[in-house]
């Protein structure tokens, strides 16, 4: 896989959030005379995420109920839950997901400037 892409309707508030929280910085960006395509990504996979800004779009985005969400993997959850709350992105409660008595994962959910679920996992052997 190479990307995901969303729209946005504040480059710079997206920008600011996908840093802040992921660490993930600006790889490259195309320029074009109604809109703008943003790569983000970090050292962490090559796998990237397009922010495409449409320059005329006035109203904010509506997401439907057909989109899911977005898998950030962290090595901290706690942290970066705390860091989350502190900037003021009020990220939802901290779940653990269990299969029988086997932990499957620990995550949280939190809400991108434009509205985007953002599901953020802590790491471990299912989620690397």
């Amino acid at each position: 896989m190479l990307h995901s892409m969303i729209r946005v309707s504040n480059l710079d508030s997206s920008l600011q959030f996908y840093h802040d929280l992921f660490d993930l910085e600006v790889k490259r960006q195309i320029e074009f005379e109604q809109f703008s395509l943003t790569y983000l990504g970090n050292h962490a996979c090559d796998f990237e995420l397009e922010l495409t800004y449409n320059y005329a779009q006035q109203a904010p985005y509506e997401l439907g109920n057909g989109y899911g969400h977005l898998a950030l993997g962290v090595d901290d959850l706690a942290m970066v839950w705390e860091k989350a709350s502190k900037l003021g992105y009020a990220p939802m409660d901290i779940k653990a997901l269990y299969n029988q008595a086997q932990l499957v994962a620990k995550f949280f959910f939190i809400r991108d400037p434009d509205g985007y679920h953002i599901e953020v996992i802590e790491r471990n052997a299912t989620f690397g």
